[in-house]
């Protein structure tokens, strides 16, 4: 059983879903502190004036502790702005015609007032384009113990993980000894390596939203998320 733990983001970049195609299952770790300014509610896209954040507006407050799973969507019509923006700048995309309709239907249909939630939503719907089959948990759905490491250790346990996959930055903190006295594999992904494909607005870059793939390729896109 191989396992992922890791914050939710907004339309996140290839190698989001890479990762999750290599395990069985992902758990969603929003019980964590919302943060500024990161990937939680923004991504990048490609435009002709170079890259370009599409930022959800949400309620911060101030200074006290407001995990993500607890952040709120402040303007309720964000989604037809991105989605307006997402046509502009992708309407020459090779794969635009066939993927537009799909794409309007899934911003069209997106109401929620929780970040979680909406990142989710996108999560298993992107998902379900590029066939990955990975099952999505949510932390909530767990007792968390106290512990960085510890509670991921608690985790992978709870879901009779054999072997557990993060990261490469997670090398920084990650207490190793804790997975091996569980006797579960640690292991780092490699996000280097990946191939580039055809794409609008000059130098090719990775670190873009998994949308700039997919109105490119459309469902040749499949051939392409993994290395």
């Amino acid at each position: 059983m191989k396992v992922i733990i890791t914050q939710s983001n907004y339309i996140p970049w290839k190698g989001f879903f890479d990762s999750m195609n290599q395990v069985d299952k992902i758990v969603l770790y929003d019980d964590m502190q919302f943060t500024k300014r990161d990937w939680r509610n923004r991504n990048l896209i490609k435009t002709p004036k170079g890259l370009k954040w599409l930022t959800i507006p949400v309620e911060v407050k101030g200074k006290f502790h407001q995990k993500i799973n607890e952040t709120l969507i402040s303007d309720k019509s964000w989604n037809i702005k991105h989605l307006n923006v997402l046509k502009e700048n992708y309407k020459k995309a090779d794969s635009y015609k066939e993927v537009i309709d799909w794409v309007e239907d899934l911003y069209m249909k997106c109401q929620f007032d929780l970040l979680s939630d909406l990142n989710n939503y996108f999560l298993e719907n992107i998902n379900n384009y590029l066939g990955i089959e990975t099952e999505v948990l949510r932390s909530t759905s767990f007792n968390l113990v106290e512990g960085k490491t510890e509670r991921l250790v608690s985790l992978c346990k709870d879901l009779k993980a054999t072997e557990y996959y993060s990261g490469p930055a997670a090398q920084n903190y990650m207490e190793e000894e804790l997975f091996k006295k569980a006797s579960i594999k640690l292991n780092y992904f490699d996000y280097s390596g990946y191939k580039e494909y055809p794409q609008l607005h000059g130098d090719f870059v990775h670190g873009v939203s998994i949308l700039d793939l997919i109105f490119n390729l459309g469902e040749k896109s499949l051939e392409y998320y993994a290395k």
